[in-house]
Formats: C-alpha cells, structure tokens, sequence
C-alpha cells in the first residue's frame, strides 16, 4: 500500500491525500470558487473533506452573492431609514422597531434633521406669524417710499434756505444765555451725527474759521471712550488738537443703560469761541424768523 505524501513546508500532516500538492489544490479550489460554487460543493468537488483546509484553499476570493446569507438588520435600516425620512426623532424610532438609539443613529446619520413637529396651537400661531411678518415688510416698503419721495421734495438748498434752517436747528439744541444764568456763547451739544454735519455746514455758510471750533466729547465711563473720540474725529475732520479732554459720565448701578450698542458714541459739544457777537446775532435772527412765521395782527399785539 502506499503511504500518502507528505510535502515539506505545507504543514497539512496527513490531511492531503494522493499526489496533490497544497498548490495544486488551491489552484483547482480558487477556478470553482470563482465559478460561483460554495465552499461545501468545493469539497466535494475536490474530495477534500477538511473545513479548515477548504477555507485556506479559497482565502482571499470573495464568496459568490447567492451565499451570503442576508443581514438580519437589513430589514431595520431600511425601516429605521423610513421612520426619520418621516420626520421621527430616535425615541419614536426605538418605540417603533424595538432596537438601540446608537444603531438608529448610525444608520440614518446621513439623513436631514426633521423639522420639529408642532402642534395645532404652534402651527396657527406660526401662521400667523409668517401674515404678519408679511404684512410688517409690505409696511416697511410703504414707509421707505414716503420718505423716498419726501426726501425728494426737498430738493437742494438755497444758502438762505440753508441759513433759516440753521438758525431753528441752533435755537433747538444750541445753549441759550438765560436771565438768572447770561451766558452769551455759542455753544451746539449734540449725539446725532447727521445733526453736526448740518450744524457744521451752516457755521461754514457763517464764514466761522475752523480754527475757531473746538470740540468736546461726553460719553459714558463705561462704554468704548477712544472709539467714541476716533468716531467724532472723524465726523468733524477736525485736528487732534481742536478737541478738549474728553468728559466722562459716572456710572450709577440704579440706573440701566440703553444706550449700550455699537451705534453709542455719546455727545459732541462744538465750542466757537470769541462768539459773543455771533450768539446775539443768533438771538436776533431766531426773533426774526418768529416775527416772520406769526401772523400780522400778532406782531402788532406784542405777542411777538
């Protein structure tokens, strides 16, 4: 009788039989592999009746689709997938398919959040939210256009247009010498930028010299003072040296403060100085244009 051979190298022992090499075997194993057979048909085909043995055979060729055997969570992802495109959070999920929150997780990672369903309450007052947001930029586009075409009807200033206005824009918000307090002094306090630009076009109309103004600054303690000088430096063009230290507000802790944004810059004071022939000018000039706006009968009553 023959004794089966035995190879040096394949560390097989005594599992194969007749005069094939492990290399020949594989090469016959891997060609039905890839003929789509499975590994038990490998087997008999080959007569080889190790398991252990077949696998090594084969190692490195996929199987054929037809053996795999289908995933039992297939089924859940698909289903889990499902849910979420519905709109479902995890837990209704879990509640649904019985399984983890970290699987639900995982399988439907990719999808889009869904919106946060709401109830019959929140979706009317969502509707009623979206009229009105609606209604509120119909009205913002109606306002914009008023002042559209108000600006409009201005027009460009004549210089005694420009005059007159200055003189009602100084009597509102300029300092006024007083009978228990005579102060003869020019003196305009303003937070307004636009306010100063026109102040200060209107002392340009006045023949002021520049180098007549100074300036001064006042402003919260607490908010961004070097900003706030860098700001009206700016609005004014006016040298470093033509502003006064600025003056800083003290804080009171009983009061709150609004004026906390980025907009705050607080107020500018514009000095003219020698300016007492100017400020009777101005008081004359305001009484003018008082006599000119009253009517007749009451100039001659003295109520003017």
């Amino acid at each position: 009788m023959t004794e089966p051979r035995r190879r040096d190298g394949d560390g097989l022992g005594g599992i194969l039989q007749g005069t094939a090499t492990f290399e020949e075997l594989r090469e016959q194993a891997v060609a039905l592999r890839r003929e789509g057979l499975s590994l038990r048909q490998i087997r008999d085909r080959l007569k080889v009746h190790n398991n252990n043995l077949v696998r090594r055979l084969v190692e490195g060729e996929p199987p054929p689709e037809w053996t795999k055997r289908p995933n039992a969570k297939d089924d859940l992802r698909a289903k889990a997938r499902e849910l979420r495109l519905q709109g479902m959070s995890y837990d209704e999920i879990q509640l649904e398919l019985g399984c983890s929150k970290s699987s639900i997780s995982l399988w439907v990672r990719d999808l889009p959040k869904p919106e946060p369903r709401r109830t019959k309450v929140e979706q009317a007052a969502l509707a009623r939210r979206a009229r009105w947001d609606h209604e509120l930029k119909i009205r913002d586009k109606q306002r914009q256009r008023t002042k559209e075409e108000a600006r409009k009807e201005v027009g460009e200033l004549t210089d005694r247009e420009l005059f007159l206005v200055g003189i009602g824009l100084y009597w509102a918000e300029g300092a006024k010498s007083k009978p228990y307090r005579p102060n003869e002094r020019v003196i305009f306090v303003n937070s307004d930028p636009d306010m100063i630009a026109l102040y200060l076009a209107w002392l340009r109309l006045l023949d002021v010299a520049p180098d007549r103004l100074r300036f001064a600054v006042q402003i919260h303690e607490s908010a961004d003072v070097e900003g706030a000088q860098h700001y009206w430096a700016e609005v004014t063009q006016a040298l470093p040296s033509a502003f006064y230290k600025t003056s800083l507000k003290r804080h009171n802790p009983k009061t709150v403060r609004k004026n906390i944004d980025e907009g705050y810059h607080g107020c500018l004071s514009i000095y003219v100085q020698q300016s007492a022939e100017l400020y009777r000018c101005i008081e004359g000039w305001w009484q003018g244009l008082l006599a000119g706006a009253m009517p007749t009968n009451d100039i001659d009553s003295g109520k003017v």
